[in-house]
């Protein structure tokens, strides 16, 4: 199956990209400046921060590239060079951020991702940082013909609808599934409590239910738990929430949060299989509960450390 791209008529996104070394795996663009939020005017969109993700296979190289070509993007760290930049690259969830950059009239800000630290996070979740970000409609803009990060990609959205349907009833809309999978990433996550707008998932989804469909509707329509009830102007659907059903969506997590659930249902020193506690995790009324503290225990601390160090990076 192969990675829905959300397609764009502007070019100014891939305009951008001219500006830095082209070794690029995978290259995307996300956020209020590319895709309207509820509560904020076309106008606000177009002078909003345009957020890029890059993912390169060689991050020294690639930062040595960049430092030649755009100096000024980076903060008193340049001074100490590639290999250092690339060592604090891997801390937290191992993107590296140059903000405020002035770039064609806006904005920007990139991250920089190395190709094996983004794939181990959208197939295991290690941060669900990055990952995160993907579980949301985004604009790629260059994609390689790497198939194991393209196994990556597909594999990250299977994990969140598994994940949301873990948490949400038995019943639910398709609104109701895109707003579950879309707070994945912000559960958890510090910023939230202090600084972002608590509506912000809320934000996110409703103007653009249309695209999370064309990320989404592959996934779900191969979906063997789920059953669709259509009722006029509305989507609902079910799934199995037996503990067979919960079971078999709970084998099927990340190893990451598999390993936080383990965590936090068996007591330290008892050394119990894996399979065996997520089968009485299965059993449990509050199942989705257990989910969604597993999830915030992987996204807390990536994004307490991914902050600290934009102190760093953008100087």
């Amino acid at each position: 199956m192969a990675l829905p791209v959300l397609s764009s008529s502007a070019v100014k996104f891939r305009r951008v990209l001219a500006h830095f070394p082209q070794e690029l795996s995978l290259a995307f663009a996300y956020g209020s400046g590319v895709f309207r939020q509820a509560g904020a005017s076309a106008e606000h969109g177009e002078s909003n921060m345009l957020d890029f993700v890059f993912a390169v296979d060689d991050a020294v190289t690639w930062h040595m590239m960049n430092l030649l070509k755009n100096r000024s993007h980076y903060s008193f760290l340049k001074f100490f060079g590639p290999k250092q930049i690339t060592t604090i690259q891997r801390y937290g969830a191992g993107i590296y951020y140059n903000t405020l950059v002035p770039c064609n009239g806006r904005m920007i800000k990139y991250g920089v991702i190395s190709t094996d630290t983004l794939i181990e996070d959208l197939f295991h979740w290690k941060t669900l940082y990055v990952a995160g970000r993907l579980q949301k409609p985004v604009k790629i803009l260059a994609l390689n013909e790497n198939s194991k990060l393209q196994a990556a990609l597909v594999s990250n959205l299977k994990s969140a609808v598994t994940a949301a349907f873990l948490m949400l009833p038995e019943s639910f809309s398709e609104e109701e599934l895109y707003m579950q999978i879309a707070g994945l990433s912000y559960s958890g996550d510090f910023r939230m409590i202090i600084g972002e707008d608590k509506s912000k998932v809320q934000n996110i989804v409703k103007p653009n239910v249309a695209h999370f469909q064309k990320l989404y509707s592959a996934i779900l329509q191969d979906c063997p738990q789920v059953v669709y009830k259509h009722h006029p102007g509305r989507l609902e659907a079910s799934i199995d929430k037996s503990p067979e059903g919960q079971f078999t969506q709970l084998m099927a997590l990340p190893k990451t949060l598999q390993q936080k659930i383990t965590a936090l249902v068996s007591p330290p020193g008892k050394n119990r299989d894996v399979e065996e506690i997520l089968l009485q995790v299965a059993h449990d009324p509050d199942c989705g509960l257990v989910v969604q503290q597993g999830i915030s225990g992987i996204v807390r601390p990536s994004s307490i450390v991914q902050s600290a160090k934009t102190i760093l990076t953008a100087g």
